[in-house]
């Protein structure tokens, strides 16, 4: 790891660091030399800027040199001063780098947030969290700010010998900011920033790793050797408990979720248009908020806990495309095509009694309507005089999704899982435009599921589930020892997205699942 942010700690201060100073410099990274025989590098620079003693500032700047056309040095960035007497010196630095990487962030497809109106970061949150970690625990998370920040200004605003070298140098070794182990300090920022914020700033983190999956694959020289980094790396995640609700929130980008099942033709070349529709599809990011509704009730010898369904929410978000942009195929999406979610107390544990089921969901709902024809008359006429008619029909509806739930030891599992009107499960099957394809899995046509007035979908192949789709809650009885504890919970979830042509002929079909999987607090601790 870089650990940029310890240097920055230890520059010297305002007594011993003078106006007149060369400014310190830490190198980022540096490559061969160019063609005048000059090495290419990338340093970020502190320099003591004018102020007397009560009123030091520094200013940090990102400099390159040996570039074409820029062989000289060439300042590519420059901080806002920052007051180094003051309790938190580089507040004004991580604000500044955190609302630049908000700003720039591909929001393009949420018009109820345009960029334009995007909130400024408070520093409270920030110092907050400054105060409340540890150093080696922040610096982590500067690590990831950093490179995220970077990121936008040597890929996208710099000579693309600069972006070769932060993919290969800085952002390829430096993989492990992303890890929620690396960088615990990002969850605590995510739940303090808010949700338009957070948006943001995950859609940059998944357009960032997609970015560097696109040229992995494509065998972009220096990307080859770390092949296999990004598995450890297939999205990032995190949990809280709070107003009754236990949440997980899980982003994905579509390239880093494991891939199940795809159209496999290595043989075949692969035409023009289908690599750009690949290329399209690649800047997707799958977005989950897993949301469950729980209670504590106290009895005289046990204490019951019961969960339910309240919100399971996916949505597959574009990255990098402005809705009003005639690009090609940016109608092409992933959809959530089986979801698995599952609650429960920590591995091991021993003061739970029992575990109580709801019941699985019925696959159809049965109509039944009867007509009879009934005729009577009164007295000696032959005539009727009372009729009566009536039929009996029978008509079955078929539901596109089933859930199950099931158990594992003490945790509870909720499935749910999409289907055709056939019954057949859509995570195996082929879509019908591969109808003469080979294979034993089923060949089907689902595009009722996406389209017309009964659809299960959003119009943008998004999906909701609430409390009523679901209904059957789940409870444990607990040892009433247990009273008075804050106990971790296990909350996790498994989500698979399939991706079929929608409105574009192309033989591409793929399916590929992604797991996360946190902790979350179980207060039992009674109101009296």
């Amino acid at each position: 790891m870089m650990d940029i942010w310890r240097w920055i700690c230890e520059l010297p201060n305002s007594v011993d660091w003078s106006v007149s100073e060369t400014p310190y410099t830490f190198e980022l990274a540096s490559s061969g030399k160019s063609g005048d025989g000059s090495s290419r590098s990338m340093q970020f620079r502190a320099e003591r800027t004018a102020g007397s003693n009560s009123e030091a500032l520094v200013t940090f700047s990102l400099c390159i040199q040996g570039f074409n056309p820029f062989n000289t040095p060439k300042i590519l960035w420059v901080s806002d001063t920052c007051p180094f007497n003051s309790d938190k010196p580089f507040l004004p630095l991580i604000l500044q780098l955190l609302q630049e990487i908000i700003t720039n962030s591909p929001m393009a497809q949420i018009s109820t947030c345009p960029r334009s109106q995007l909130q400024k970061l408070k520093p409270d949150p920030v110092e907050w969290i400054m105060d409340s970690h540890s150093p080696e625990s922040f610096s982590s998370f500067f690590d990831l700010v950093f490179l995220t920040r970077l990121f936008w200004l040597c890929v996208c605003d710099a000579p693309s010998e600069v972006g070769s070298l932060y993919l290969d140098s800085l952002l390829g070794p430096n993989l492990e900011a992303f890890s929620f182990k690396q960088a615990p300090v990002l969850r605590t920022f995510l739940v303090t920033i808010g949700v338009d914020a957070e948006l943001c700033f995950t859609r940059t983190l998944g357009y960032m790793l997609s970015k560097w999956l696109i040229l992995r694959d494509v065998g972009a020289v220096g990307l080859q050797a770390l092949a296999t980094v990004p598995g450890r790396h297939a999205g990032f995640s995190y949990s809280m408990e709070a107003c009754g609700f236990w949440t997980l929130k899980g982003y994905a980008p579509i390239l880093a979720m494991k891939l199940v099942s795809s159209r496999d033709n290595k043989n075949s070349v692969v035409e023009a248009k289908e690599s750009v529709l690949k290329y399209a599809l690649a800047h997707q990011q799958l977005e989950a908020t897993i949301q469950l509704e729980y209670s504590v009730v106290f009895h005289d010898g046990y204490i019951e806990v019961n969960a339910r369904v309240d919100n399971l929410r996916f949505h597959v978000a574009k990255l990098g495309f402005n809705k009003n942009d005639d690009v090609e195929y940016a109608e092409e999406r992933h959809f959530v095509s089986r979801a698995r979610v599952w609650v429960g107390p920590e591995v091991g544990a021993t003061y739970v009694a029992g575990l109580s089921l709801g019941r699985s969901t019925e696959n159809g709902d049965r109509k039944l309507e009867v007509q009879r024809l009934v005729k009577g008359s009164f007295g000696k006429s032959k005539a009727p005089m009372v009729k009566t008619r009536a039929k009996m029909a029978t008509r079955t509806k078929m539901r596109n999704w089933r859930w199950d739930q099931d158990v594992e030891g003490n945790a509870a599992i909720f499935d749910a899982v999409l289907y055709d009107n056939m019954g057949h499960e859509i995570v195996a099957c082929k879509p019908r435009s591969n109808i003469n394809d080979g294979g034993s899995a089923h060949v089907i046509d689902v595009s009722c599921a996406f389209d017309g007035p009964n659809r299960p979908y959003t119009k943008t192949r998004g999906l909701v589930f609430a409390g009523d789709d679901y209904g059957e809650g789940i409870g444990w009885r607990l040892s009433k020892e247990m009273e008075g504890s804050v106990l971790k919970w296990r909350i996790g979830g498994q989500v698979w997205v399939s991706y079929w042509p929608k409105e574009v002929k192309s033989s591409h079909y793929e399916t590929r699942c992604v797991e996360w999987c946190d902790e979350v607090d179980l207060p039992l601790i009674s109101s009296k």
